[in-house]
């Protein structure tokens, strides 16, 4: 077949050669090929004779043209095929004068090649037999459009059908190589998509009788019609699909035959239509819509409320349509749309089927159906006026259908290009060489160099003393060694040993000073040099022990243990420094995990979290930028680079990253809810709308499939399966050419339940079973473990009062979810992830989705976390009456009384802090963070003296969580009690986590003190004033006690 490229309008078709082929009469028949396109006879092929081996060789060309403008247009070759009928001419009898002809069968090719760019191509069209045909038992009967008994279902894959009347081969109904899939009823668009509406879809679809259509219509769209299709989506979601019955219309026999206008013009019998919402098609990449829509009884008033449409295509301008029906055009008797009933339908219905035999008990199938009209009605008739349409809202009638594009309206990027953009901003960052240097490396080498400066010094002793240490051997007594010693000195200061032996060990301080304490700078002042210098000695005679015992095994004595802080505790010290406000410390402690693991990406998350908290958003930016080039498929830092890009409004990389997020995760909810909440920013409602109901899809299905391995878990989980088998759809696509766009609308089936929802409405159901099943979760294993949150929101200072282990003015705002990590809504699983980053400027936009959202509104969760942005705002009373709400609504919620205490702390009522703080601890179920809970619930018994109390709330805190402030609260309460040996253990501990904290020195110095060592008082005591302790009543306390035993102050 050829579309000849001079002129662009004659379509040629050439048949070649037949195979396989039997005639009515003889082994050799003659036959001819008969070639038709649109209703139209294009010419007839020469009589060739059939060979025995039953091929024959016709080369038989026709052609058409085609005109964009009028006659046989685009539109035509989409939707239309060419059928090619083979007629067996039979030999002539005696007195015979005309031929007489029997037709074998049809063969039909579709045309759409043509729109896909191909000038040219080949295909092998099977030959289907009419009835009573030779070539019959080869192809089996298929009927279309009659009613379907219950009890089977429809198989998967089964074929389309061409939506034309008149075709005398049944098989060549079936459009070559076109099948109807199906796929899983969640996967839909329409309605009737929730796990609930599953049951009664399989009844209506292979239990009760329904009528499958299976046509598919195609539509050929050129460049202005696909501007002109967008506009009207965006001008108008819904699009009406009308359903009407008509009975059987038989033409007359006769030359005087014809139709009967009254009948045309006739009133519609139930008269329905469905509100298909296009808005999907608008979406990025989206190319198709499949699901099932509710019939609904036409009222002219409600259509044009939801469609903006005045006309009806039945009644108003469907005349054209009837003729067609009759003439044979896209319509036909055997192709009948069909009222599904509902299980509950008692009404029976008699007609006359296509036979004229009544069918009791069943409604007949509607088929398309209109009569002529020259005006619109003006006037909605009331509902009374069309109550056989009615009938389709009580029997739940629906139907299923499928709107597929070949290209989508609004292209979308390409994972490759998303990735190529990320690349572009953010190079990936090559996996560091492993470093030779380091602070390791650098004792490691001093080591080296006093170990072979030893060996040095030795040798040299041997030399000037061997003999006489030979000699005398343990009779040598100290005046000797000591002349030794004078001797040796001037021996190598004389030889200039002693200077290399110093600039062999200089190169080995340098790189210590470097490396470990991190100086490359010249120092401020003198006295800050003086400091530095005494620390250094200090630690490198310590180390030139370690050196020498290593060297010298046998008189090695005991060495202290170090005590290695690992990744997670210093997260937790940082955590921490940042609700004490200690900011500086808080740096410090996560830029040491960043030196002790720079490929970590975790720990560049938590760095960029922790500035966001402090609002420095630049930096926060880059750390999570250098996270992403060490993973760009990192979804969590693709998606707090574009909360970083939106906070400091480059929008452009903001989709950027959110997009490829999507791309990499499909399945992400987070994900696609920051995408959707960006273009609310960008005023873009439809792909807003499009992000959002992805969101709401993928937790629908994860709902579903947590639901399914926790029934399988125990042993009760049903399997319902569609057709034996659930498959994905996968139609192939129609293609058109360069700049174009087509369409194809398949009806496969109808029956159903329900009502039509609103988009936006329908996302919300999907949603409210989800939270249902959560709800019997949580009452079904309330002692469910909970991993606590690292959510940390920023305070204000405020009047601080006297700390007995900690100096706090910002309360760690637990997260609301610690009952229960199942999230019930998109919004709220996002607002979730943005407070434990920090990222707090968001919340608010997101709690306003969270209270608009039906299946989410004012929950006790939301009023935890509205609480918690009035607590950084300082307005305590606010927040007092959101914790009011929450409690009102679970009053056995361990956070809300968590939350609670930490109001009270911060306002200074520490009686009602101290009640709300022992409420939450005596839960069975834990808050989401207990930490700091045990801590200012353990300073405040230490404020009331309730030191017996206090030990234990620590000793709790130092089981779950140990870190310094937990046992320096241990130690203090220890302390009071006057059990100084557990006292003094507890801030060793303490001492050995942070040897920083000058209270942890003090309680240090007390202790020591009160046992009487001079030595170690006076140590504790310098690291006390050297650290600036700023509590002055345990200052003075101090100083009490070192008058009442008359030392531990050197300056005495």
């Amino acid at each position: 077949m050829e579309q000849m490229s001079s002129t662009g309008r004659p379509v040629q078709i050439t048949v070649t050669d037949g195979y396989d082929l039997k005639g009515f009469k003889g082994e050799t028949p003659v036959t001819f090929i008969r070639a038709e396109f649109n209703q139209m006879v294009l010419g007839d092929s020469a009589k060739v004779m059939v060979s025995a081996e039953g091929t024959a060789k016709y080369n038989f060309t026709s052609s058409f043209e085609f005109n964009p403008e009028g006659g046989i247009t685009l539109d035509d070759i989409a939707h239309k095929p060419v059928f090619l009928t083979m007629t067996e001419v039979l030999p002539k009898e005696k007195k015979q004068k005309d031929e007489k002809t029997l037709i074998l069968g049809q063969a039909v090719v579709d045309l759409l090649p043509l729109l896909e760019g191909e000038s040219s191509f080949e295909t092998m069209a099977p030959l289907h037999p009419v009835p009573g045909s030779p070539l019959e038992p080869l192809r089996s009967s298929v009927k279309n459009g009659t009613l379907k008994l219950g009890g089977e279902r429809e198989p998967v894959p089964r074929p389309k059908k061409w939506p034309i009347a008149n075709i005398l081969a049944p098989g060549a109904n079936n459009i070559p190589d076109a099948f109807i899939i199906g796929g899983p009823y969640e996967e839909e668009d329409g309605e009737l998509n929730r796990p609930e509406d599953r049951e009664f879809r399989n009844q209506a679809e292979c239990i009760k009788k329904r009528i499958i259509w299976d046509l598919e219509s195609r539509c050929y769209l050129d460049p202005p019609a696909v501007v002109s299709f967008q506009k009207r989506i965006a001008d108008c979601r819904f699009w009406p699909v009308e359903i009407t019955r008509v009975p059987l219309t038989i033409a007359p026999k006769g030359k005087a035959a014809k139709f009967d206008k009254a009948d045309d013009e006739s009133q519609l019998s139930f008269h329905g239509v469905a509100y298909v919402n296009m808005v999907p098609l608008l979406y990025p990449g989206v190319k198709r819509i499949r699901g099932a829509f509710h019939v609904y009884p036409y009222l002219d008033s409600t259509v044009y409320e939801k469609t903006k449409c005045s006309f009806s295509l039945f009644r108003d301008t469907g005349h054209n349509l009837v003729q067609n029906n009759k003439i044979g055009g896209i319509n036909s008797p055997l192709s009948k749309p069909a009222v599904s009933k509902n299980v509950k339908e008692d009404k029976t219905v008699k007609e006359k089927d296509i036979e004229g035999k009544p069918r009791p008990g069943d409604m007949q199938p509607p088929s398309i159906k209109s009569q002529s009209s020259d005006t619109p009605l003006e006037v909605e008739p009331p509902l009374s006026h069309n109550p056989e349409g009615q009938q389709y809202v009580e029997a739940g009638t629906y139907i299923v259908l499928e709107i597929q594009l070949d290209k989508a309206l609004v292209p979308k990027r390409m994972p490759e290009e998303l990735a190529r953009r990320v690349k572009e901003m953010i190079p990936p960052r090559p996996p560091l060489t492993r470093r030779t240097g380091g602070a390791q490396k650098a004792v490691s080498d001093y080591h080296m160099q006093v170990k072979n400066i030893s060996r040095a010094i030795l040798d040299e002793y041997h030399r000037m003393f061997g003999k006489q240490v030979a000699k005398l051997g343990s009779d040598m007594d100290s005046e000797t060694l000591e002349e030794q010693k004078c001797q040796l000195n001037y021996e190598l200061n004389c030889s200039g040993k002693y200077f290399a032996f110093k600039e062999q060990l200089k190169h080995a301080v340098v790189r210590i000073v470097r490396e470990k304490y991190l100086k490359t700078t010249s120092f401020e002042s003198q006295e800050e040099l003086q400091t530095f210098i005494s620390e250094l000695y200090v630690f490198l005679v310590d180390q030139m022990h370690v050196a020498l015992n290593q060297t010298m095994p046998g008189d090695i004595q005991g060495t202290v243990p170090t005590i290695y802080t690992s990744s997670e505790q210093l997260r937790l010290f940082a955590f921490e420094a940042e609700v004490n406000e200690n900011f500086e410390m808080a740096a410090v402690y996560y830029e040491e995990r960043l030196v002790r693991e720079p490929q970590n990406l975790e720990h560049w998350l938590d760095y960029g979290a922790f500035c966001l908290l402090t609002e420095d958003n630049i930096k926060a930016q880059e750390c999570f930028q250098k996270a992403l080039s060490l993973n760009q498929n990192h979804i969590q830092s693709l998606l707090l680079c574009g909360v970083l890009a939106v906070l400091m409004e480059n929008y452009e990389q903001a989709e950027i990253f959110f997009e490829d997020a999507t791309c990499l995760e499909p399945t992400n909810v987070v994900a696609w809810t920051l995408l959707g909440l960006y273009y609310e920013i960008q005023n873009n409602d439809i792909r807003m709308e499009m992000a959002f109901h992805e969101a709401f899809k993928q937790l629908q299905a994860r709902m579903l499939q947590a639901q399914i391995m926790k029934q399988r878990s125990i042993g009760t989980v049903e399997y319902i399966e569609e057709g034996g088998k659930v498959e994905e759809s996968s139609l192939g696509p129609w293609g058109i050419t360069n700049g174009s766009s087509a369409t194809a609308i398949k009806v496969e089936a109808p029956a159903g339940p329900s009502i039509l929802d609103d988009f936006l409405e329908e996302s919300s159901k999907l949603q409210s079973d989800s939270r249902e099943h959560i709800i019997s979760t949580q009452s079904q294993d309330p002692t469910i473990s909970q991993k606590p949150s690292n959510i940390l929101l920023k305070e204000m200072p405020v009047k601080k009062e006297t700390s007995k282990c900690q100096d706090s003015s910002t309360v760690l705002y637990p997260s609301p979810y610690g009952v229960s990590q199942t999230p019930a809504t998109i919004f709220m699983e996002t607002i979730r992830f943005l407070m434990k980053v920090n990222a707090v400027q968001y919340v608010q936009r997101v709690l306003a989705h969270e209270l608009l959202c039906p299946q989410g509104g004012p929950s006790c969760e939301y009023y935890l976390v509205l609480a918690q942005t009035h607590l950084l705002k300082k307005d305590f009373t606010k927040a007092e009456e959101c914790l009011q709400q929450a409690a009102q609504m679970d009053y056995l919620n361990p956070n809300v009384w968590g939350v609670k205490g930490h109001l009270y702390f911060l306002s200074g009522n520490h009686a009602e802090a101290k009640a709300c703080y022992e409420r939450t601890i005596s839960f069975v179920v834990d808050a989401s963070e207990m930490h700091f809970i045990f801590l200012r619930l353990g300073q405040i018994y230490l404020e009331e003296k309730e030191y017996e109390k206090a030990k234990k709330t620590y000793l709790q805190a130092c089981k779950r969580s140990p870190s310094c402030l937990t046992w320096l609260g241990l130690g203090i309460a220890c302390y009071r009690l006057e059990e100084f040996t557990e006292a003094e253990d507890a801030l060793s501990e303490a001492n050995a986590l942070n040897n920083y904290n000058a209270e942890v020195w003090a309680y240090l110095a007390l202790v020591s003190l009160k046992a009487g060592r001079q030595l170690e008082a006076e140590q504790a005591y310098k690291y006390t004033m050297k650290l600036k302790l700023k509590d002055e009543t345990l200052l003075a306390e101090i100083h009490m006690v070192q008058e009442t035993v008359g030392f531990g102050n050197p300056s005495f």
